[in-house]
């Protein structure tokens, strides 16, 4: 059956659809986009005060599956990803096995077609295993689905390697997802190096320890020419070296996300795991500087860095538990509460960072409600709110350090490839 869905705010960052056209989807594209469409037998949606946008895209997830499905399911994680308006995720390879050989990216793209409710697009691990030695088999990866590299979460150190690295994958043309971290100056930190730190008597995770990874990569960026892709920035300088790179002409983008332009050290203070992320929780000035970096356009995407853990996990001591939160449902929500509603990005500028900007990192045909495009499309009520409550979430994941914050601005409708996937905060089961 065709959707037509009518009377809403359509919100195109590339700004060439008039914002009050009407959508009609059949056999999962955008058949037309104009005003008051038409279409007898068709279902309609009325999305009169709400907006609607193309499928939002979350380039930084932890699906976890193979290997690790007592966190998280490639079938929970999609869910979530529906449930907060996302049509497609992009999925890390520290999976076990790592993403690092053709029969895991396999894997992972027949699993999704079987179990998951978005689209996933695996990334490929940079190096075998992800230990920063050996480059994996690029050229393979991306044949068998790969849109990107990274040995996420296992910062590569060895500057020779990344180099290598870099001028693989520019051959290859995908580009390279960086997890910023010198690992000897993070040492076993926990948290932020600074004032809270001492207060709470926890081991520090120097700023520098991001910045002069950062640094390096924008470096042999320069040096090969390989796209680089800056993953969850969080501090003052790492903001300011991409800014100064841009403006050299270097091709580096950049992410953050919603729990660093939201929270800040002081949130650990009641110790609650949640909390645990690395790169860690900064300070105020950090925060305002990756604001100032989302509305220059330093900054280019908004991604979760979903890392759900289990509850026995993450139930002990702040120094023992992994790091990692849950964000792919409480995202959108606090984009609206924190960015849109505080004048930091308009709406346009926002879903630009959620649509188009990853999905051109990515190389993928997704992000926009173009006429012939696949239709992806998410429909989000901006005065709908919401009280943050796991036991509503549909990620494994329980730990959210924004249990009880009131949110403002949700997606009510999740459309994928012309399915409804998500309607009113719950997913259409098959």
């Amino acid at each position: 059956m065709k959707l037509l869905i009518k009377g809403g705010l359509v919100v195109d960052p590339l700004g060439k659809i008039d914002p009050a056209a009407d959508l009609l989807i059949s056999e999962g594209k955008i058949e037309a986009v104009e005003k008051d469409i038409k279409y007898d037998g068709a279902q309609i949606i009325d999305a009169t005060g709400k907006m609607v946008v193309p499928g939002l895209i979350d380039m930084h997830v932890h699906l976890r599956e193979p290997g690790f499905e007592a966190k998280e399911t490639i079938a929970t994680g999609t869910r979530a990803a529906a449930r907060g308006g996302f049509t497609s995720v992009a999925c890390m390879p520290n999976t076990r096995p790592v993403a690092d050989d053709q029969s895991v990216i396999k894997f992972i793209c027949e699993r999704a077609k079987e179990t998951g409710v978005v689209n996933v697009f695996p990334i490929g691990a940079i190096t075998k295993g992800s230990k920063g030695d050996e480059l994996s088999e690029m050229a393979d990866l991306k044949a068998y689905g790969a849109v990107a590299f990274s040995d996420d979460g296992f910062p590569v150190s060895r500057s020779d390697v990344m180099r290598r690295a870099m001028q693989y994958a520019k051959m290859v043309g995908l580009p390279i997802i960086s997890h910023c971290e010198d690992k000897e100056l993070a040492s076993d930190g926990v948290m932020h190096e600074g004032y809270m730190s001492t207060v709470l008597g926890l081991k520090g995770i120097p700023a520098a320890a991001e910045e002069v990874m950062v640094a390096r990569d924008i470096i042999l960026a320069e040096l090969t020419g390989c796209p680089l892709h800056l993953a969850h920035i969080s501090t003052v300088g790492s903001v300011r070296l991409v800014r100064e790179a841009k403006a050299r002409g270097v091709a580096v983008t950049a992410e953050v996300t919603p729990h660093h332009f939201t929270l800040t050290d002081r949130a650990v203070a009641g110790y609650d795991t949640a909390t645990k992320v690395n790169p860690p929780l900064r300070t105020d000035m950090d925060v305002a500087a990756v604001k100032e970096g989302l509305a220059d356009g330093t900054i280019d995407v908004i991604a979760t860095d979903h890392a759900p853990h289990t509850d026995e996990e993450k139930d002990v001591e702040y120094q023992y538990a992994p790091f990692g939160l849950v964000g792919l449902e409480t995202a959108v929500g606090l984009v609206f509460t924190e960015l849109i509603a505080t004048g930091v990005l308009t709406p346009v500028e926002a879903i630009k960072k959620l649509t188009v900007n990853p999905a051109r990192i990515l190389g993928i045909n997704k992000g926009t409600l173009a006429v012939g495009a696949d239709a992806d499309v998410t429909i989000i009520d901006p005065n709908i709110k919401e009280v943050v409550d796991v036991s509503q979430f549909e990620t494994k994941g329980r730990n959210s350090p924004f249990i009880g914050r009131k949110l403002n601005g949700l997606p009510v409708m999740t459309i994928v490839n012309g399915n409804i996937v998500m309607h009113e905060r719950k997913i259409i089961e098959k």
